[in-house]
């Protein structure tokens, strides 16, 4: 679940290219010795070693094996540089409309330890992030890690996010959330439940977390790509040339409130949405009027694993309905892969969305299209939160500031 580092920008002058700009050549791997880093950004060999020994004293930095001797003259081979992702950990955590999940992750992605449960996030913001806290000081024990540890936090929620203030804007499937100081609430309950000081902490929709934790780790040459989640709710992430696409406030990809003439009452208030007809959430309804036990996503998606035939046509049924909306969004987004996760994501549901997509789109729009399954499944946006964190506190700008306040 190893993740490569954020895309590279466009290299700095001599005169600009400092600790920050060195380290973002080294993760993303465009530059992984001293000789490379000093021709990419045309230091002189004395400031790129000034440079990098900053890094080396914060451990953020690392020697790794020789490369190979690039003269025919032979010689001593170039010491590679590598980031070092033991010097710190991220914490992150995935809130969906009745359960959530949570891990202490390395800066690399990979999960140290892992807890699920039920946290129902009607209960209100205050109580949810309270439990969060005491979630985090549990996991961070188990997975043998000390509070002084953390760098951040990420925490994906089933809302749409403004990402300058971290709060959640008019969130239909979040009563009592909208507004609220998330960022500051979860901060607090992290230190109320460790004595830890106070960390950064980060907040995104869960589809644009699952997004970009699916296209990290196994679309990282993919410069278009579309994840829809179809859970109790639908929710689509973007992710192009590496970096999210959230529109002006957040608001990018809230396609389950695309209008599709149904009469079904959305839980938004408004009639005939895509995600009152085709959720998880809306064929749990149909199920239940049946007579079938289900209240939510997650309930169909067990039926689903159990062949139930009622459930199988209705899931199909949705995604024949999710697809129709997604040939407009392949249409105008043209991308290479498009993934469906989230509780119906099985084969019934893919089935009906490949007929209607397929159907309704030109085909010079899905010629080269990838319609896939999620890879991560219920992780994907514990890896996307902590990605967020990382790419976040690994900027090379925040990288001067950060260097600075340790003193090196």
């Amino acid at each position: 679940m190893r993740m490569t580092g954020r895309p590279g920008r466009t290299g700095k002058g001599a005169s600009q290219a400092g600790a920050g700009d060195l380290l973002e050549l080294v993760r993303s791997g465009r530059a992984t010795t001293r000789g490379a880093l000093q021709q990419a950004t045309g230091l002189s060999r004395a400031t790129v070693g000034q440079r990098l020994d900053r890094l080396f004293r914060a451990g953020w930095l690392r020697e790794g094996a020789g490369g190979p001797v690039d003269s025919p003259l032979g010689g001593r081979p170039s010491i590679t540089l590598e980031f070092d992702d033991s010097h710190a950990v991220v914490l992150a955590a995935d809130l969906d409309t009745r359960h959530a999940r949570a891990a202490v992750l390395t800066l690399t992605g990979e999960l140290l330890a892992e807890r699920a449960g039920t946290l129902v996030i009607e209960d209100g913001p205050d109580a949810v992030l309270g439990e969060l806290g005491g979630w985090f000081a549990g996991l961070l024990e188990r997975a043998g890690q000390s509070v002084d540890d953390v760098c951040g936090i990420g925490l994906a929620v089933p809302g749409p996010v403004d990402s300058e203030t971290g709060r959640v804007v008019q969130p239909p499937m979040m009563p009592g959330w909208d507004g609220y100081d998330i960022r500051g609430r979860l901060a607090r309950a992290f230190t109320e439940r460790t004595g830890a000081p106070a960390v950064p902490v980060l907040v995104d929709n869960d589809a644009n977390l699952m997004a970009y934790g699916e296209q990290r780790t196994g679309y990282p040459d993919c410069s278009a790509f579309v994840l829809v989640k179809v859970s109790t709710g639908i929710g689509a992430g973007v992710v192009v040339d590496g970096s999210v696409y959230r529109g002006i406030d957040g608001g990018a990809g809230d396609i389950g409130h695309i209008r599709v003439g149904a009469e079904a009452l959305c839980r938004c208030g408004s009639y005939g949405c895509l995600a009152a007809v085709a959720s998880g959430g809306a064929v749990a309804r149909r199920l239940a009027e049946a007579g079938v036990s289900a209240s939510s996503g997650s309930d169909v998606r067990g039926l689903l694993a159990d062949g139930h035939p009622e459930a199988t046509a209705l899931a199909r049924e949705a995604g024949r309905r999710v697809g129709d909306v997604l040939a407009t969004v392949v249409t105008l987004l043209n991308p290479g892969v498009l993934m469906i996760a989230g509780d119906l994501a099985g084969t019934p549901f893919l089935t009906g969305v490949r007929e209607l997509l397929y159907q309704r789109a030109l085909p010079r729009s899905t010629a080269h299209l990838d319609v896939v399954t999620s890879r991560l499944g219920e992780r994907a946006g514990l890896v996307g939160a902590g990605a967020l964190v990382v790419e976040h506190l690994y900027a090379p700008e925040r990288v001067e500031e950060r260097l600075s306040a340790l003193g090196v």
